[in-house]
C-alpha cells in the first residue's frame, strides 16, 4: 500500500522499503475518533535502504547524526501523522515529513572556514579577564603581612 518516496532529482526510496499502517487517532472526538483509523504511521527501514546502497552513504550517516533519536533499535524510522481527520491528508503529511527530513541531510554542510579573532576582540577579552581578576582580589580582603 506504500508508494515510493521521491526526495529530489537523484534520490528516491522504493516502496519495498516503506511500510504504511493506520491506527485510531487519540484524543476527544466521539464516534469519528472511535471508529475510523485516520492516523497514518509510516515506517522506513533505514538499514535495508543503507544495505541496498540506494542513498549515498553520507546521507545515511548525516540522517543518523541528526535524527538518531527517531531511529528504533531495529534500524527503522517511524513517523506518525494524525493532525487531520482525513486519512489521505495524514498519509501525505507523513510522506512530506520524511521527505523534509531527508532533504535537510541530502547536501553535506559547508566546511567551516577558520578565522582569527580581531585584535580589538582579543584586547577586550583580556581587559575583561583583568577586571574580573581584580574584582575577585578585592573580595579577598587584606591578608596578614600585606600592610
Amino acid at each position: 500500500m506504500a508508494r515510493k518516496l521521491i526526495i529530489d532529482d537523484g534520490l528516491e526510496i522504493p516502496a519495498e522499503h516503506l511500510q504504511l499502517t493506520f491506527a485510531r487517532s487519540g484524543g476527544p472526538g466521539g464516534q469519528n475518533v472511535n471508529k475510523v483509523n485516520s492516523k497514518a504511521v509510516l515506517r522506513w527501514s533505514l538499514t535495508t535502504t543503507a544495505a541496498a546502497g540506494l542513498l549515498p552513504g553520507g546521507v545515511i550517516t548525516r540522517f543518523r547524526e541528526r535524527y538518531g533519536n527517531r531511529v528504533t533499535t531495529d534500524g527503522d524510522v517511524v513517523i506518525a501523522a494524525d493532525e487531520s481527520r482525513d486519512q489521505g491528508a495524514n498519509v501525505r503529511a507523513a510522506y512530506q515529513r520524511l521527505r523534509q527530513m531527508l532533504l535537510s541531510v541530502a547536501k553535506p554542510p559547508r566546511p567551516r572556514r577558520a578565522t582569527r579573532p580581531s585584535r580589538g576582540s582579543v584586547e577586550r577579552r583580556l581587559q575583561k579577564k583583568q577586571q574580573n581578576s581584580q574584582k575577585k582580589q578585592r573580595r579577598q580582603g587584606p591578608r596578614p603581612g600585606d600592610e
